[in-house]
């Protein structure tokens, strides 16, 4: 069973600096592009078959798993609550100047509402737990959010995995009995190649 993690494409508020949280953002124009981009690579690629998508309920990653699925041809599933982002409480909307003239520098060790990382952590684990249940003989690509993507490979992997998870971002993880094996880290050859094209 392979996983293909993937983080929604890029939206205003993600240009601007803004923490989304669960607000429900949409894609902008480049968003959209990022996903037909990755979409594209997927269709090249023959070492993978993926036969379904699957998002949190969050416009902007159901709109990047639409935008996949239909170009794969393959079905888009119902949404799952638990690939949800981080809820940031007071901090959503706002820019990092912003929080830190409002909180200062540690901001994020304030109680503003947001959701606990052992909290986010654990609904990504019972995610992966069901989608490997559920599903042991699929590949499945699954759009969700930064915050929760690195939580969920902080859970899995510790420290080992720890840059920023870029926008359009692919990981692959399969599974091997109770372990899941790293294949593929936050790439995003795709739109790099896009970038490569422009010049």
């Amino acid at each position: 069973m392979l996983v293909g993690l993937i983080r929604h494409g890029l939206t205003d508020w993600n240009a601007a600096g803004k923490i989304q949280g669960q607000s429900d953002i949409p894609l902008n124009e480049e968003g959209r592009r990022q996903a037909k981009r990755l979409a594209h690579r997927l269709q090249e690629e023959k070492e993978y078959r993926w036969d379904f998508v699957i998002t949190s309920g969050l416009s902007r990653a159901q709109e990047t798993g639409s935008i996949i699925a239909e170009a794969l041809g393959i079905p888009l599933y119902d949404p799952d609550s638990r690939l949800m982002e981080r809820a940031f409480g007071q901090a959503e909307g706002l820019t990092s100047e912003e929080r830190e003239t409002l909180w200062g520098k540690n901001w994020d060790e304030l109680e503003l509402g947001q959701e606990k990382d052992a909290d986010i952590r654990k609904r990504a684990l019972a995610f992966m737990k069901d989608l490997a249940e559920r599903y042991p003989d699929n590949n499945v690509l699954v759009v969700s959010h930064g915050g929760l993507l690195a939580q969920l490979y902080i859970a899995l992997y510790q420290n080992k995995y720890s840059e920023r998870i870029g926008n359009l971002s692919l990981t692959i993880l399969e599974k091997k009995e109770e372990d899941w094996q790293m294949q593929l880290y936050n790439c995003t050859r795709h739109l790099e190649e896009a970038i490569e094209e422009k010049k």
